[in-house]
C-alpha cells in the first residue's frame, strides 16, 4: 500500500502552517518524519489521516483519493498512534487492544476468535501480555503508550502512522520499539513516525522527511539527510558525529562531543549513555 500527497497546503485563521508539502510512504519503508516544535508536523498527520481536508493539493492511499474513503475504509488502510491518549474509562487492556479490530468487524458482530486471537498477538509482540487483564487507567504513561501501540498493530492495516511514539517511555522500552518498528517495516508496513530524536532516524528509519516552517526542507535517506547543516537549521544547535568503533555513527551536539576525553579515542566513552566501544 502507497501513502502519497502532493503540493499539500493548510492554514489555521488564514495563518499558512503547510505549504507545497509533499511524500510517498511505500510499503517496506520506515520514514522519519522531523521538525522542531510548530514545523506543521501534527498538522501534517492529521491531514494524511484524512482528518483535516488541505486548502490544496491532494492525497491518495494507492490510486484513490483519501477522501473517496469512509471512515471505515480509511481505518482498514491507515492505523494510527497519537501522541496524547488520555484515559476515561477503566477498560481492561485486552478489551482496548480488541478496539484496534473493529473496522473489521460487522456492525451487528461482535468480536469473533481471530479478533482476539490478533489483539493478543499484537500484546505479545510488545511483551506485554502480563498486562492483559490490568486496567487501561492504572497504568502507567509508558505503559498506556504501548497499549495504544499494540492496538495499532491489531488493526492490521497496511500503513502506520505514529506521533512521537516513544513519548513516555524509558530508555529500554524506547529502543525495543525503535527495533519493533524496523521489523515491522521489514514485514511489509508502511510507517511513517514524527519524532524529536535524530538519532532514532538514524539508526532504524529507511528514510528521513525534514520539515521547517511548514514546508519540506529535505527528504532521502538518513546518513545524506541528517548532516550538522540540516540538524543547526531545524534546531539551531551544532551537532557533528561520533564514530564508534564499529563504523557506526551517533550524532552528538558538539558541546557533548568536545567534552569526550583523549582515551576515549580507544572506545572508552566519559558519557554512560554513549556507546562508543
Amino acid at each position: 500500500m502507497r501513502l502519497s500527497a502532493a503540493n499539500l497546503a493548510y492554514a489555521y485563521d488564514r495563518r499558512l502552517v503547510l505549504d507545497d508539502v509533499s511524500l510517498q510512504l511505500r510499503a517496506g519503508e520506515s520514514v522519519a518524519l522531523l521538525g522542531a516544535n510548530g514545523s506543521g508536523k501534527s498538522t501534517l498527520i492529521r491531514l494524511l489521516l484524512g482528518i483535516l481536508k488541505p486548502m490544496r493539493g491532494e492525497i491518495r492511499l494507492g490510486d484513490t483519493d483519501l477522501h473517496a474513503l469512509s471512515a471505515r475504509q480509511r481505518a482498514q488502510r491507515l492505523a494510527y498512534v497519537p501522541q496524547d491518549h488520555g484515559a476515561v474509562f477503566p477498560f481492561l487492556v485486552r478489551d482496548v487492544v480488541l478496539m484496534g479490530r473493529m473496522p473489521h468487524q460487522s456492525w451487528l458482530g461482535g468480536a469473533s476468535a481471530h479478533d482476539r486471537e490478533r489483539a493478543q498477538a499484537a500484546l505479545a509482540r510488545l511483551g506485554i501480555s502480563a498486562l492483559a487483564d490490568r486496567t487501561y487507567t492504572e497504568l502507567s504513561g509508558g505503559q498506556r503508550q504501548l497499549v495504544i501501540i499494540a492496538r495499532a498493530l491489531a488493526q492490521e492495516s497496511p500503513v502506520l502512522i505514529l506521533d512521537e511514539p516513544v513519548t513516555g517511555l524509558d530508555y529500554g522500552n524506547q529502543h525495543r520499539l525503535m527495533a519493533q518498528i524496523h521489523d515491522l517495516a521489514d514485514s511489509g508496513y508502511a510507517i511513517l513516525q514524527s519524532s524529536h530524536y535524530p538519532e532514532h532516524a538514524l539508526s532504524t528509519a529507511t528514510r528521513v522527511i525534514l520539515l521547517k516552517d511548514g514546508r519540506v526542507l529535505a527528504d532521502g535517506p538518513p546518513v545524506e539527510i541528517l548532516h550538522p547543516e540540516h540538524l543547526h537549521a531545524l534546531y539551531g544547535i551544532d551537532t557533528e558525529y561520533v564514530e564508534t568503533r564499529d563504523g557506526r555513527r551517533v550524532i552528538l551536539p558538539k558541546v557533548l562531543a568536545r567534552a569526550r576525553r583523549p582515551e576515549q579515542k580507544q572506545g572508552h566513552s566519559k558519557l554512560p549513555f554513549l556507546n562508543i566501544s
